[in-house]
């Protein structure tokens, strides 16, 4: 029997990468190579959109990008809708193990694959709340609540049909267990994601760093968000809660990221104490703008499981979130504030509840919080020792079972992705 023991071919496939360092998918297929390389045998097939199709082998790890065109008002974000060369490149490697990583169009590929492979094994990470924060939110407020519903229940019967291919699909937290039970998926995996406790820490902090951003000349808190600075994340909310905010208070704000709402942002922003720098490329730069600020703010209500929140508390800062998604299930009283989904009213009290008392002891809370449970190492044990056995068993089984007679799925699924 084929085992996470002996050296396997792993093949990471998503539509969500961005080359500029942005986005947890991004992170987690970063940190899963220095795993691979430093603590397995094992090689690693990463598979992401790019602005041409080129494979870069080094060593074990096969780094492999597919021509795709560019989303409109994402400009650090790829779509590849012909999956052709994705073909070609898993008929050339034959993953033992792939793990899909997003829910639109490739991981059609990753089953139509496993169909004329059978001994493939497929596992699937729900990673995004995709028929709430993708399909239901947009759908409402272009044609209305009534279809939006609709759509979202089509949504979630296409999740149906396509996890059901899977041998194992995995949540990052128990809030996503109802939609998946919606779809008829049963006894999901769950995953935790980490954070490096030693880059992501309070150290970091540079007082410099206000001066910087432009907002030297305020005292009071310095509020930080990083992440797409779209609608399905709420930042659109910051701003508006922002502006909540006493002048007396004398907080400034920064936004890190890009996204379809920045330069619109920017705009409702002038002349307030708010600092837009874009992406941080690196790490340690997005550790020392952490540590350098004093409150982490989010509005984002359907959270899968928010590396940067943890980030965040790494590096000592209390959360201020809203009280939906992965949030509840790492922001408590003792290391911050939820607040109901859309109520910019409370979350800019909250603000106010918390400053400045209870700010350092809600940081200091946040980060044991992450010293117990949260590290990439931890993740990516549970990851090769718990999950992906499971799903090679469930492979070996469905090869000795044999063929189970035809599943009808509709005919855009069936051997065209």
């Amino acid at each position: 029997m084929t085992s996470t023991t002996e050296p396997l071919l792993v093949c990471d496939l998503t539509q969500s990468y961005s080359p500029r360092g942005g986005g947890g998918i991004s992170t987690y297929l970063k940190e899963k190579r220095r795993y691979v390389q430093d603590c397995t045998d094992h090689r690693l097939l990463q598979i992401v959109p790019g602005p041409e199709t080129k494979v870069v082998e080094d060593g074990r790890l096969i780094w492999c990008e597919i021509a795709a065109g560019g989303i409109e008002n994402s400009p650090n974000y790829r779509f590849i809708t012909k999956t052709g060369p994705v073909r070609e490149v898993l008929e050339k490697y034959q993953p033992d193990i792939i793990e899909s990583l997003c829910p639109w169009v490739l991981p059609w590929t990753a089953i139509n694959h496993r169909r004329r492979h059978p001994g493939t094994a497929l596992v699937a990470g729900y990673r995004t709340d995709f028929p709430e924060a993708q399909v239901y939110r947009v759908a409402s407020k272009l044609m209305g609540e009534q279809l939006g519903r609709f759509w979202r229940w089509q949504s979630c019967c296409y999740g149906e049909i396509t996890y059901r291919e899977f041998d194992r699909v995995y949540v990052l937290g128990e809030d996503s267990i109802p939609t998946l039970s919606r779809m008829k998926v049963h006894d999901p995996d769950r995953l935790k994601l980490g954070v490096h406790g030693d880059i992501f820490h309070p150290g970091k902090a540079d007082p410099g760093f206000r001066e910087e951003m432009g907002l030297g000349h305020t005292k009071g808190p310095l509020l930080i968000y990083a992440g797409r600075i779209d609608y399905e994340k709420g930042a659109d909310q910051l701003i508006a809660m922002f502006r909540k905010l006493p002048r007396e208070l004398d907080a400034a704000l920064v936004m890190l990221g890009d996204g379809k709402l920045t330069e619109e942002l920017k705009v409702e922003a002038e002349g307030l104490p708010v600092a837009f720098p874009g992406f941080m490329t690196d790490r340690a730069g997005m550790a020392r703008a952490l540590a350098s600020s004093d409150i982490y703010v989010s509005a984002m209500p359907s959270e899968t499981f928010g590396i940067s929140i943890i980030e965040a508390q790494a590096c000592g800062l209390p959360v201020i979130g809203v009280d939906s998604g992965a949030m509840p299930s790492r922001v408590s009283p003792e290391n911050g504030v939820l607040v109901p989904v859309g109520d910019i009213d409370a979350m800019a009290q909250a603000v106010l509840d918390i400053w400045p008392d209870k700010v350092e002891p809600m940081g200091r809370e946040a980060r044991d919080l992450i010293e117990r449970e949260y590290s990439w190492d931890r993740t990516f044990d549970h990851l090769f020792t718990e999950i992906y056995p499971k799903a090679l068993a469930a492979a070996e089984a469905r090869v000795k079972r044999g063929p189970i007679g035809f599943r009808p799925v509709y005919k855009f699924f069936n051997g065209t992705a």
